[in-house]
């Protein structure tokens, strides 16, 4: 029988060590090392950046480093999907917003970094490779050897947060080089996107059978049925993710429609001759 208390105590310390470094290496590259990258005197140390980043390494660890972790592994699909989406829906837009202009700008020097940028962050490009990919590892083969095996589910896990940041490119980008869409492009763009996945929740929302061998057989921690976690867990991947990016586009308009506003005010005035 499962101990709760052994899941809630749960701590996975590689993955703690790995965001450690990951943490540290960016405190030193908007700290000590600025001066190396950029001019320190010109481009000072943006802090708040820094905590909206460090709550992305902390959304990570949430996911992927604590009980939720062998919750979502042997238990519970919904747990997974929750999983899932803290990554590719939460953590990776704060680390995106978290790093600095001149941070990205200088990884992008590296020229197959630019390269890769360049061509995965195209809107169309970018829905295909994050959709895909989400297509490809909810078949119940792949799925089970993610469940299977810890190589291939940290490739899945690695594959969902790259083709994220890729998503999540047109809509978050302040790099003039690979620069965002125009606002009434954002909100389409994030309309389209909060679409695409429902074909995927609403086959494990509707499905009569469970689909996937691992829930279907896992011992029953908490009073639902496999197929009631299944539907729950398509229900969290379709709600969460729309309101999400619903919400994302609602602030975009009102943002489009403020600056429009105060354009119209400014144009009567430039018009007047001194």
């Amino acid at each position: 029988m499962t101990s709760w208390s052994e899941l809630v105590t749960y701590i996975d310390w590689i993955t703690v060590g790995l965001l450690l470094q990951l943490e540290v290496a960016y405190l030193a590259a908007i700290g000590p090392l600025r001066g190396r990258i950029v001019y320190a005197d010109v481009v000072k140390a943006d802090w708040r950046r820094a905590v909206v980043f460090t709550l992305g390494v902390l959304t990570i660890f949430l996911a992927d480093g604590t009980m939720l972790r062998p919750l979502s592994e042997r238990y519970l699909f919904s747990a997974h999907m929750s999983e899932h989406l803290l990554l590719t829906t939460v953590a990776m837009p704060l680390l995106i917003i978290g790093t600095p202009d001149w941070l990205w700008r200088w990884m992008l020097q590296h020229p197959l970094i630019e390269a890769v940028m360049r061509f995965c962050t195209r809107p169309i490009m970018a829905l295909v490779l994050f959709n895909a990919t989400l297509a490809l590892w909810h078949l119940p083969l792949f799925w089970e050897l993610a469940l299977r095996h810890e190589n291939v589910h940290l490739l899945q896990h690695v594959m969902y947060m790259v083709t994220a940041v890729f998503m999540w490119w047109p809509v978050l980008s302040r790099v003039p080089e690979l620069p965002p869409l125009s606002h009434p492009l954002q909100i389409l763009y994030l309309f389209i996107q909060s679409l695409l996945p429902g074909t995927i929740s609403a086959v494990l929302t509707f499905s009569d059978t469970p689909i996937y061998p691992t829930y279907a057989t896992a011992e029953r921690i908490v009073p639902l049925t496999p197929l009631a976690d299944q539907q729950i867990a398509g229900l969290i991947m379709k709600s969460v993710g729309t309101v999400v990016l619903w919400l994302l586009a609602t602030i975009i308009f009102f943002v489009w429609a403020s600056r429009d506003s105060r354009d119209d005010a400014r144009t009567p005035r430039e018009k007047v001759a001194p």
